[in-house]
C-alpha cells in the first residue's frame, strides 16, 4: 500500500473523513457537553441538601450567592461543598483516567479498578500509615503513585503486555486486586489502631471536614486533564494500529507513557484522599462514547463530566438514607451501579467478537497435566499422610504450646485436662472446619472448571463466594436472634443467587468462558459491596467483618461442623457418583450430546452441587481465595483429566492447603494471628499469577 493510500485510510479510521464533519455530528459533542454541566449542576444542589440536617434548596441557593451567618449557610460551606467539589474532582479524575487507560490498552475494560490502581494505591496509603506514619503524613500522594503504578505495572505485564486480550487483563487484575486487597486487611486487622477509622474511607467515601482534601487535589486533576486535552490527537492516531500509528510520524511508545502516568496519577490523588471508587473509570467514558464522541478532544472532558455526575450522584443516594441506615460509603453504590455495566459490556463485547478466530482459546489459561504422575493409589497415601501431618502439627500451635505427645494422650483421653479442654474445646473443631472447608472448596472449584470448560471457574472468581457472605450477613443483620445453625443456610442461598445470576446471563452464550468470567468478576464486585453497606449500616465491628471478609475459622466449633459434616459428605457423594458424566462434559457439546449425555441438564446438576460446597465453606471459613483455582489444577497435573481421581486429590490438597494455611496463620505473628485467606493468598496467587505468565496461547479445557 502506497504512503498516500495509507494516510488515507489512517484517516478514515479516525474519523476525520468529510463524513464525519456533517453538521449534526459536530454539534453532538457539543450537546453532551451542555447536557452534562446542567446534570452536573442539578445533582450539586441537590447532593448538598441531603445529610442528617435538613437543609432545603432555597437554603442552598442563599448560601451559594448570599451567604449570612446561620447554621444552615455555614453547615453548606464548612462540610457539603466541599464534599460535593471533592466528588467532583475525583469523578473527573477517574473517567478520564479510565478513558486513557482504555486508550493506551486498546481495551475496553480497562480502568482504574481492572488495572488495580485502586487496590495498590490503597495498600500503598495504609501502609504508610502503619510503618513510616510521619512519611505518609507528608507524601500521602507520591506513596499513593508507587502503589498504583507497581500495580498497573503487575497487572499489564501478567495479562500479556500488548499482546493481552481483554479477558485476561480483567483476570489479572482481579488476581493481583485479591492478593493486595488481603494483604491490606491483614495490615488493617494487625494494626487497628493504628488505622482505626480506615474502613469506611476504604470503602470509598466523600466525608471531607473542610477544603483541604479539594484544595490539594484540584491542581493534579486539572493539569493532568488539560496536559491530556492538548495531546488529544496523538491519543487519536493511539487507537489506530501501532504500524499505521508510527507511518504518521507517532511516537507510540512516548505517548502511551504519558498518558499512562497521567492517568495513574490522577487516580491515585484521587485514591490518597477519598479512597478507592471503583467503575467510574469504566462507565463513564463507555456512557460517552455510546453517545458518539470519539475523539479525545472532547472524549475526555465530556468523560470527566458525566464522570462527576454519576460520582456525585453515587454519593448524594448514598446519604439519602443517612436518617435509616446511616453513612454509606460512596464506593459501594458506585460499585452496585458498575458491576451491572460490566455484566451489560461483557454481553456487547461477546457478540462484537463472536465468531472471532481463536477468540475462545484466549479467553483463559491452560490447565496442563493431561499425563498421569504417578498411581493414584500412591498419590492418595502420599496426600493422605501429608494432610493428617499438617492437621496433627497444627493442634499444637496456638497461645499456649502442647507438645505432640501431649496432643496424642489428650485425643485418646489420657492427657492433663488443660491441654483436653483447649483442644476439644477450641482447636480441634476449628481444625476439622478449616479442613473440611477447604475440601469443600477445592471440590466445587473443580465440578465449575470442568462442567464449563474453563479452568479459570472458581467460586470466588465466579461470584459464589460474595453472594454466600451477603446471604449470611443478610441473616445476621436482619434476624440477629436466630440461632447460628441459620447461618449456612444465608450463605447457601446467597450463594445460589449469585450462582443463578452468573449462569443465567451466561447460559445463552454457551456459558463462554470470557462471559462467565466476567460476570463473576461483576456479581463478586456488587456483592463486595452489598458486605460493605450491611457492616456500615448493622455497625459490624470492623475487626471481625474483615476477619471473615479475609477468610478465616476463628470462633468456629462443634454446633457448626454438626451442620458441616454431613452436609459436605453426601455433596462429595454426588461430586464422585457425577463422574462419568462430567468426563463427557469435557469434549465439545456436540461430541457430549452425540455419546447420548443431556449436557444442560448435568451442567445444571453439577453446578447446584458446586454452590452448595462453596456456600457452605463460604459459612463457615469466609471468603477464602485460590483454592479452588489451585487445588483443581494441582490435581489435574498430577492424575490427568479423571474426574473421579482428580476430584479425590483435589479435596484432600484443599483440606491441606487450608488447614496449613490456619495454622500458619496462628504461629507467623502469634500472639496476633492472620487470616487464613491471606494466606492461601499469598501462597496461591505466585503459582496463578506464573500460570498466566507462561501461557501465551492459553487453552480451554480439552
Amino acid at each position: 500500500m502506497s504512503k498516500n493510500k495509507r494516510e488515507f485510510e489512517a484517516a478514515k479510521q479516525m474519523g476525520l473523513a468529510a463524513s464525519d464533519l456533517q453538521g449534526k455530528k459536530s454539534v453532538r459533542p457539543l450537546i453532551l457537553c451542555i447536557g452534562g454541566l446542567a446534570a452536573l449542576i442539578v445533582t450539586l444542589f441537590f447532593s448538598l441538601t441531603q445529610g442528617r440536617a435538613d437543609v432545603s434548596v432555597s437554603d442552598v441557593v442563599g448560601a451559594l450567592f448570599n451567604r449570612q451567618d446561620i447554621t444552615e449557610h455555614h453547615l453548606v460551606w464548612s462540610n457539603r461543598f466541599p464534599r460535593a467539589v471533592m466528588g467532583i474532582i475525583a469523578g473527573s479524575a477517574l473517567a478520564v483516567a479510565g478513558a486513557l487507560m482504555q486508550t493506551v490498552t486498546r481495551n475496553p475494560l480497562a480502568s482504574e479498578t481492572t488495572l488495580g490502581v485502586n487496590a495498590g494505591a490503597y495498600l500503598a496509603v495504609v501502609a504508610g500509615m502503619i510503618f513510616f506514619p510521619t512519611l505518609q503524613s507528608q507524601f500521602s500522594f507520591p506513596i499513593a503513585v508507587i502503589g498504583g503504578a507497581g500495580a498497573a505495572a503487575a497487572v499489564f505485564a501478567l495479562g500479556g503486555g500488548r499482546r493481552s486480550t481483554p479477558i485476561r487483563v480483567a483476570l489479572s487484575g482481579m488476581i493481583v486486586t485479591l492478593v493486595l486487597s488481603s494483604i491490606t486487611s491483614a495490615l488493617i486487622m494487625l494494626n487497628q489502631q493504628t488505622v482505626q477509622g480506615i474502613f469506611l474511607w476504604g470503602s470509598g467515601s466523600l466525608i471531607q471536614n473542610d477544603w483541604s482534601g479539594a484544595s490539594f487535589s484540584w491542581p493534579w486533576v486539572a493539569g493532568g486533564i488539560l496536559l491530556v486535552c492538548f495531546a488529544a490527537r496523538q491519543l487519536d492516531i493511539l487507537t489506530l494500529t501501532e504500524e499505521t500509528s508510527k507511518s504518521l510520524g507517532q511516537n507510540v511508545a512516548l505517548t502511551r507513557f504519558l498518558a499512562m502516568a497521567v492517568a495513574v496519577v490522577i487516580a491515585c490523588v484521587s485514591v490518597s484522599v477519598v479512597g478507592p471508587i471503583g467503575f467510574i473509570g469504566l462507565v463513564a467514558p463507555h456512557l460517552v462514547r455510546m453517545m458518539g464522541v470519539s475523539k479525545h478532544i472532547w472524549l475526555l472532558p465530556i468523560s470527566a463530566i458525566w464522570g462527576s455526575v454519576v460520582l456525585l450522584l453515587a454519593d448524594t443516594i448514598a446519604r439519602s438514607f443517612i436518617d435509616s441506615y446511616g453513612e454509606l460509603p460512596a464506593g459501594a453504590i458506585t460499585a452496585a451501579i458498575g458491576a451491572p455495566w460490566l455484566i451489560w459490556l461483557a454481553l456487547r463485547m461477546s457478540k462484537q467478537v463472536k465468531g472471532s478466530k481463536g477468540f475462545s482459546s484466549n479467553m483463559s489459561m491452560s490447565v496442563g497435566g493431561s499425563k498421569r504422575i504417578g498411581s493414584f493409589g500412591l498419590l492418595v497415601t502420599i496426600f493422605s499422610i501429608l494432610m493428617l501431618a499438617v492437621w496433627t502439627l497444627s493442634l499444637t500451635s496456638g497461645s499456649l504450646y502442647i507438645p505432640l505427645t501431649d496432643v496424642w494422650a489428650a485425643l485418646i483421653g489420657q492427657g492433663q485436662a488443660i491441654h483436653e479442654k483447649i483442644l476439644f474445646d477450641f482447636r480441634l473443631p476449628r481444625l476439622l472446619i478449616a479442613g473440611i472447608s477447604g475440601m469443600a472448596i477445592a471440590v466445587s472449584g473443580s465440578l465449575i472448571q470442568n462442567t464449563i470448560r474453563n479452568p479459570l471457574g472458581d467460586p470466588q472468581v465466579i461470584g459464589i463466594t460474595s453472594g454466600a457472605g451477603v446471604g449470611a450477613l443478610l441473616v445476621i443483620v436482619v434476624f440477629p436472634t436466630l440461632t447460628g445453625i441459620w447461618l449456612p443456610v444465608g450463605a447457601v442461598i446467597g450463594g445460589a443467587t449469585a450462582a443463578a445470576i452468573v449462569y443465567a446471563v451466561s447460559w445463552r452464550r454457551g456459558l463462554d468462558p470470557m462471559i462467565l468470567t466476567l460476570v463473576g468478576i461483576a456479581v463478586a464486585a456488587a456483592g463486595a459491596a452489598f458486605i460493605n453497606i450491611l457492616i456500615v449500616y448493622a455497625k459490624v465491628s470492623v475487626a471481625p467483618a474483615l476477619t471473615w471478609m479475609a477468610g478465616s475459622a476463628y470462633g468456629r466449633g462443634w454446633s457448626e461442623l454438626r451442620v458441616l459434616v454431613p452436609s459436605v459428605i453426601i455433596l462429595f457423594v454426588l461430586a464422585w457418583w457425577q463422574g462419568r458424566k462430567v468426563d463427557l462434559l469435557s469434549f465439545s457439546e456436540e461430541s457430549s450430546t452425540g455419546l447420548g449425555l443431556k449436557v444442560k441438564q448435568t451442567r445444571l446438576y453439577v453446578a447446584v452441587i458446586a454452590v452448595l460446597l462453596a456456600s457452605i465453606a463460604a459459612a463457615n471459613v469466609g471468603a477464602v481465595g485460590f483454592i479452588g483455582l489451585l487445588a483443581p489444577h494441582a490435581a489435574r497435573m498430577l492424575v490427568g483429566p479423571h474426574h473421579r481421581q482428580a476430584v479425590v486429590i483435589s479435596a484432600l490438597i484443599g483440606g491441606l492447603l487450608l488447614a496449613a494455611a490456619d495454622w500458619i496463620g496462628v504461629v507467623v505473628l502469634a500472639p496476633k494471628e492472620l487470616p487464613a485467606g491471606v494466606v492461601t493468598a499469598l501462597i496461591g496467587a505466585p503459582y496463578i499469577l506464573y500460570l498466566m505468565y507462561r501461557s501465551a496461547k492459553p487453552k480451554i479445557i480439552k
